[in-house]
């Protein structure tokens, strides 16, 4: 019996040390981080790129000459001074609920909301919100001069 060969604790370099591999558990390691990063990459697209390209335009001027319009035919109506105070009311009123309504404007559609007059051209993923805006301040919707699609 050799003594220097039973007192060696590591293994004989004749004996591997796990069976060998096959190719199938390595295909099904690749085929699995495959689809993770697939997944991944889906729920990145959906959650945070598509959302970013997504533009809101909203006119407005165009809300304002409507507003302007209706407070104007009220005070040229008015014949007493509640009739007239009941216009300035309405036209506080108005100066109030738009900047709110403004700022709502991007949590309800999940976009950047720009001015109509900023944007040079439209694209797919533009939304015009003028609408949405005059449902807010409880306007009148009226088709837009611009679009002839909303005007059907």
């Amino acid at each position: 019996m050799d003594v220097y060969a039973s007192a060696s604790a590591g293994p004989n370099p004749q004996q591997p040390l796990a069976g060998p591999v096959g190719v199938a558990p390595i295909l099904l390691h690749a085929a699995f981080a495959l689809l993770i990063v697939l997944g991944t990459l889906a729920a990145y697209d959906r959650v945070v790129v598509r959302p970013a390209q997504r533009v809101g335009v909203v006119d407005v001027g165009e809300v304002y000459r409507q507003k302007e319009a209706e407070f104007t035919q009220l005070l040229t109506r008015a014949t007493t001074d509640a009739d007239r105070e009941k216009a300035f009311a309405l036209a506080r009123s108005f100066s109030q609920r738009l900047p709110a309504a403004l700022e709502e404007l991007p949590r309800d559609c999940a976009c950047l909301v720009v001015l109509k007059s900023a944007v040079a051209g439209r694209t797919p993923r533009t939304v015009d919100l003028t609408a949405l805006l005059q449902q807010k301040l409880g306007h009148p919707q009226t088709p837009h001069r611009n679009d002839p699609e909303e005007a059907r």
